[in-house]
């Protein structure tokens, strides 16, 4: 499957007709590269010329260093699409500024391609160093850099997500998503900070990819299924999570888990199940298996 999916989004360059080839954010939509202009406008602009054509497209951001306020880009698109971005893109500091968790977003985006060796940083220092947080108005609405919501064929790649005020990247109803040469970096003092959060999504790969951060590198909630972690370095943090589960009635099971090739430094476990405690014996984890320890390595 993963094959497949490589193919169809690669597909991108290379095909002409009814629109699609490649869209530069700066040349053709005026987009600034300062930390005064919001580039949210053209971003959403390329997006919706990009999301309308037949044929695939590729959108430029290019190397240089820009702002972005909030941007969602949604689908369902009539081809595939590729935002490549090259150069570094900034969020507001202040976590106040936020009214909901979220920063980037990709929503009901069918073969899609994220890449570009670029930086997505969330400057989430300020929203590291509150105290008692849950006195805070923004409390509830801290941003999370990336998320990915029921997104199928879908590769992110070649990109660096650092100091988000939130998750670093959040994947939710995603089919067949991969991560791979993907980059997390954020202080190992900044609280609730996960790398990559996985929920009721199936096929998800992680592969050859370095997660630096406050909490846990990756983690897994219900419904996570066949989902593949390899060749992850992961440290400072809480290591690999599976779970909470338990706590809520509708949950839906986790299945087919596969960690191998990857080594833990400086982190406080290196892979853990979190369950509440129920009343039914059920706790929806199902046919997970973690490799031996000859694949799993500590430092």
């Amino acid at each position: 499957m993963l094959i497949l999916v490589l193919l169809s989004i690669s597909s991108v360059e290379g095909q002409g007709g009814g629109g699609g080839g490649v869209i530069d954010v700066v040349t053709k939509f005026g987009a600034k590269a300062d930390e005064k202009t919001d580039l949210s406008k053209p971003l959403l602009d390329a997006w919706k010329e990009a999301c309308a054509s037949t044929s695939p497209s590729k959108i430029v951001i290019s190397k240089r260093i820009y702002f972005v306020s909030t941007a969602t880009l949604d689908g369902p698109c009539k081809a595939p699409i590729e935002l490549q971005v090259q150069g570094t893109v900034k969020a507001l500091a202040d976590p106040g500024a936020f009214k909901e968790p979220k920063w980037i977003s990709f929503n009901r985006i069918e073969n899609f391609k994220l890449s570009g060796g670029g930086v997505f940083d969330g400057q989430g220092t300020t929203a590291y160093k509150r105290e008692g947080c849950k006195g805070h108005a923004y409390y509830g609405s801290l941003p999370i850099n990336l998320r990915f919501d029921f997104l199928t064929n879908a590769m992110i790649q070649d990109i660096t997500t650092k100091d988000s005020k939130q998750f670093q990247a959040n994947v939710l109803g995603c089919k067949n998503i991969t991560f791979e040469h993907f980059t997390i970096s954020a202080p190992d003092e900044s609280p609730n900070t996960d790398g990559i959060h996985i929920g009721r999504s199936d096929g998800v790969n992680v592969l050859n990819s370095e997660i630096k951060t406050g909490d846990d590198c990756v983690s897994i909630r219900d419904g996570s299924k066949n989902l593949v972690i390899n060749g992850v370095t992961c440290g400072p943090g809480h290591g690999i999570r599976i779970g909470s589960l338990g706590l809520f009635k509708n949950e839906e099971p986790v299945d087919g888990v596969t960690l191998k090739n990857c080594t833990m430094t400086n982190t406080s476990n290196g892979v853990r199940i979190k369950t509440w405690p129920c009343n039914s014996p059920k706790l929806g984890l199902v046919g997970t298996e973690v490799s031996g320890p000859q694949n799993l390595r500590y430092k």
